[in-house]
């Protein structure tokens, strides 16, 4: 974050007092991590909470979920929604322990190269887990003042 180191430290002090407790936050762990990525992804924390743990003590490793039958996948996924996260998932997991010996990569670009990583979670779980800081994760939030061209082009300035 840069900036006014003011602004900084207020809102990291503001997050040490409100912040919730959740599991994902708790670990280093790159496979949760990138578990609480997938299922946090137009899911509500409130339907991820009982979930995740759940799904994590079924698949509690990369090897696990490769392993297992798709439908069993599905199964534990049930309640979330949008199955084709859990579907590239399982896919992802695969081509980790085939292609990477089982070690969640550590690369953005390398992780960007599985199914179902976008550029905004490479970089996160890369963060995240790695503690790999160099870029930040795009924007998940639009610039103040743009919208996004519907077309695909560049955005263009709000009057």
């Amino acid at each position: 974050m840069t900036g006014d180191p003011r602004l900084r430290a207020s809102l990291l002090a503001w997050f040490d007092r409100e912040k919730r407790e959740l599991p994902w936050r708790g670990t280093r762990d790159p496979w949760a991590i990138w578990v609480s990525e997938v299922m946090l992804q137009q899911t509500t924390v409130q339907t991820v909470l009982p979930r995740y743990p759940k799904f994590l003590k079924r698949f509690p490793t990369v090897e696990t979920l490769a392993r297992a039958r798709l439908d069993t996948v599905l199964a534990a996924w049930s309640g979330l929604g949008y199955y084709a996260r859990a579907r590239n998932l399982h896919r992802a997991a695969r081509t980790v322990v085939e292609e990477h010996g089982g070690k969640i990569p550590e690369d953005p670009e390398v992780l960007r190269g599985l199914p179902g990583i976008g550029a905004y979670m490479a970089q996160a779980l890369s963060a995240i887990a790695f503690d790999r800081k160099r870029q930040r994760p795009p924007g998940r939030f639009p610039d103040r003042g743009r919208r996004r061209d519907p077309e695909g082009g560049r955005a263009a300035r709000l009057p």
